[in-house]
């Protein structure tokens, strides 16, 4: 199960402990992960996702599932995620458009 967020791409980092004697040691930093049903209003379902807390925030701030992942890079989400954001276009695409 790796350890990274399905949307931002945050995996653990690397670092140092470092003692009193400042002895260094290796140590893992690894990303704040909560598991969450997220909601597609696109889609009208909701998907398990790996996400971090941060990222949480971040779709909190975007307004939801759906516009983060139209915004995100590819690059960055995981592939689960990017069928999803295909789904979603596709979705919108075929949407009939509002006339002005």
């Amino acid at each position: 199960m790796s350890r990274r967020c399905e949307l931002t791409g945050v995996g653990p980092m690397v670092g140092n402990n470092v003692s009193h004697s400042n002895t260094k040691t290796k140590r893992r930093f690894l990303p704040s992960l909560t598991e969450l049903s997220l909601q597609s209003d696109a889609l009208g379902q909701s998907y398990r996702l790996k996400i971090s807390n941060a990222a949480l925030r971040t779709l909190d701030f975007r307004g939801g599932l759906d516009p983060f992942l139209l915004k995100a890079k590819d690059e960055v989400l995981s592939l689960r995620a990017r069928r999803l954001k295909r789904q979603v276009k596709a979705k919108l695409a075929a949407q009939p458009q509002p006339q002005a």
